[in-house]
């Protein structure tokens, strides 16, 4: 009889059923996650070290009775169910229970020495340095003989040929490897002849990536001088000197590719700039001609300018002529003006002149002693020219002369009298 594939998993499934009933089992817990639905999958691996490892699954209702929470190295004792998971053929555990085993795991003791590193400062983030940008000389702490270093070197030979890697060797796992890592940690600091420093290794359990949770190596790596890139294990591993590192990388090769940008990528960034910077000269150019032929166009021909200029002029001087003419005639015209308002005042003054020399000449014409004398009336003055108006003064024997209107007399007074009583 021939099975089909499902047939014997199902089979053998209900025979680990049968055989086994609920069942209680010690390990170590491995990749934990929590899936979206609620539901959790982990490894349970053996605690002593032989490398075993079930595979293990519980349930959303199962995981929300749980009182801690899970975590990769806690020791747990598990009761389930075994069974088969027909979709890979593979044994697996579905635990309906999870308990923490106490607290003298490993995990714990990295909790502990994690908390208090962290109190002192080691992992703060404002004492973390920026990478150089653009190394040329990289250092690398890693063991001489592992995965890793291969890792590294191929990835940087294939994004930057160009970077020299100096190597510095030691352990990476055992009782002796945090003090080797430390010594290497301090030789390329003393050395001082690289930019950045890689410290990696590759995955393995937490007690294989024990040594970088090391206490001395993580002050060592927190008290470097020369920036510290950490890629040890794989992505889900998380070492103390991953978090007292400059930054830290999720895989040796992640520490690669983070340490030294591609140089097809820079080559491509350098053309994309290239590029743009040509077709803004481009642009600039254009802009510049456009230019160049408006200022033509507004200059047009010197021979037309020329002439735009002298038929500026002749307009100028043919408003000019006017002007002026209009000037002249305007102050011919106001002199005219001027003229007749001067003759017609001085006609105006003679004749009040005129009348006024008539109005003295008849007022002395009623004055003139002539027209007096013409009347028969004469004039009588003194040896001396005076006139004499009156009889006082005059005595016998002075001599007088009477003025008529159409000759004189001399005459000898021979009596006075006068009318006066």
């Amino acid at each position: 009889m021939a099975w089909s594939v499902s047939a014997l998993l199902l089979a053998v499934s209900d025979a680990l059923a049968a055989r086994f009933g609920s069942v209680t089992v010690r390990g170590e817990l491995s990749g934990f996650t929590r899936a979206a639905s609620g539901h959790c999958y982990f490894t349970l691996k053996d605690s002593s070290g032989a490398g075993a490892g079930l595979r293990c699954a519980m349930f959303r209702r199962s995981a929300s009775m749980l009182d801690f929470a899970p975590q990769d190295g806690q020791q747990v004792e598990i009761r389930g169910r075994l069974s088969v998971y027909e979709a890979r053929g593979e044994l697996q555990m579905v635990a309906e229970h999870m308990r923490r085993l106490g607290t003298g795991s490993l995990y714990e003791e990295f909790l502990r020495l994690k908390a208090r590193l962290e109190s002192q400062g080691l992992f703060d983030t404002g004492r973390k340095r920026p990478l150089p940008r653009f190394p040329l000389r990289v250092g690398l702490i890693t063991s001489a003989s592992g995965a890793a270093l291969h890792d590294v070197l191929t990835t940087l030979a294939r994004r930057a040929p160009h970077v020299q890697v100096v190597l510095y060797p030691s352990l990476v796992q055992g009782v002796e490897a945090p003090a080797a890592l430390c010594q290497a940690l301090q030789q390329a600091n003393q050395r001082n002849e690289v930019e950045v420093l890689l410290l990696c290794r590759g995955g393995g359990s937490l007690e294989d990536l024990w040594a970088f949770n090391d206490e001395r190596l993580v002050r060592a790596v927190a008290a470097s001088t020369l920036p510290v890139l950490c890629g040890v294990g794989h992505e889900t591993d998380l070492t103390l000197a991953d978090l007292a590192a400059d930054l830290r990388a999720p895989t040796p090769t992640g520490a690669a590719e983070l340490v030294a940008p591609s140089r097809e990528a820079q080559w491509q960034v350098l053309q994309q700039g290239a590029t743009r910077l040509q077709a803004a000269v481009h642009r600039r150019l254009d802009r510049c001609a456009q230019d160049i032929d408006l200022r033509a166009l507004r200059l047009q021909q010197p021979g037309q300018r020329l002439r735009l200029q002298r038929a500026g002029v002749a307009a100028l001087q043919a408003r000019l002529s006017q002007g002026v003419m209009h000037q002249l005639r305007q102050a011919a015209l106001n002199l005219q003006q001027r003229r007749d308002s001067v003759a017609f005042a001085g006609t105006r003054a003679m004749e009040r002149e005129a009348n006024g020399l008539q109005m003295l000449r008849s007022r002395l014409d009623a004055l003139n002693p002539q027209r007096v004398l013409a009347r028969g009336y004469a004039w009588v003055e003194g040896k001396e020219g005076q006139a004499r108006t009156s009889v006082a003064g005059l005595k016998a024997g002075d001599v007088l002369t009477a003025v008529w209107a159409d000759g004189r007399a001399r005459m000898t007074v021979d009596a006075v009298s006068s009318d006066k009583g």
